[in-house]
């Protein structure tokens, strides 16, 4: 059995589901920040969390590694909890959250949702901030999302890695979806991540881990696999933008879930270029009997359920 992990004083991860992002707070005495805010079906266990870890202090501080939906979609919540919360967010999206463009944002496109949410200032890429008595660099971190950023405490060779890597992998190279090239990008950012040399990551998705060289041997091993055989990475984007709903819904018939499918720009576009001659009913029969034989997913009866 493993030991446990010990993080520096002032540092809490709330390890969520698969459906939201890790959140990380970061105390000290001045201030409470926390990073990323999970999805929006969560987002009153998220501000429960935060609230039980705070013992009624206020939260200072909110900051997005990124705008996908599972990592801000508690940021509505939380800052209507906390009316004097400053939010950081990236630049490269802040026109679009300005105006709220759901296309833009991804939220439409994907078939997700995320409350409208506003911010005070950005997260730029060269920046530190002194949060949880400790220095973070922010990093830019394309591939996964081309506005991504990562976290990076040197003083204890700390990483918030967010979607660039996990311990399993890395997140879907959602540019590559819609036939963006974005492959070399990934390859990149884990080229940083092994430059700044961490000695404890804190993931996205999944355990705080230390094993770093093994995780950037099997995240770059995967990417091989993805560069050389672009297929292989929409089925497994496809997958994984089916599976997200499920999560979401629990359970729901086939007919209403084929339903929704069928109006998802993403999956639409991912059947276009990758459905290899079968009309879009068989070839979301044969995603959903992939997912059944992972064993991500039942189906009884007409009923899809999530496991």
């Amino acid at each position: 059995m493993n030991a446990p992990i010990t993080l520096p004083a002032g540092v809490t991860v709330f390890e969520r589901g698969w459906l939201s992002a890790n959140n990380v707070l970061l105390c000290d005495e001045h201030s409470a920040t926390l990073v990323d805010s999970g999805y929006v079906s969560h987002q009153a266990q998220t501000l429960a969390l935060v609230q039980n870890a705070l013992q009624g202090r206020a939260l200072n501080q909110l900051a997005n590694t990124h705008l996908h939906s599972d990592h801000c979609g508690g940021n509505q919540a939380l800052q209507a909890a906390y009316p004097a919360l400053k939010t950081w967010i990236p630049p490269g999206l802040a026109p679009e959250v300005l105006a709220w463009r759901e296309d833009a944002l991804s939220y439409k496109p994907t078939g997700q949702t995320c409350p409208a949410f506003t911010f005070s200032d950005l997260l730029r890429p060269g920046d530190c901030h002194r949060w949880g008595d400790m220095d973070w660099e922010v990093h830019a971190a394309p591939g996964h999302d081309p506005h991504s950023v990562i976290l990076f405490a040197p003083e204890h060779r700390l990483l918030m890695s967010a979607d660039a890597l996990w311990q399993n992998g890395f997140g879907v190279v959602f540019p590559e979806l819609v036939g963006i090239a974005a492959f070399d990008e990934v390859a990149q950012t884990l080229d940083l991540i092994e430059r700044l040399d961490p000695a404890v990551v804190i993931p996205g998705h999944g355990a705080v881990f230390t094993e770093i060289a093994p995780a950037l041997a099997l995240a770059r091993s995967k990417l091989a696999a993805f560069a050389q055989n672009p297929e292989r990475h929409a089925r497994y984007g496809t997958k994984v933008l089916l599976k997200f709903k499920l999560l979401e819904w629990g359970r729901i018939s086939k007919t209403d879930f084929c339903d929704w499918a069928l109006q998802v720009p993403y999956l639409s576009d991912l059947h276009q270029r990758f459905g290899q001659g079968h009309d879009v009913p068989t070839w979301l029969d044969m995603m959903l009997a992939e997912l059944a034989r992972s064993g991500a997913l039942e189906m009884h009866d007409g009923m899809l359920h999530d496991t």
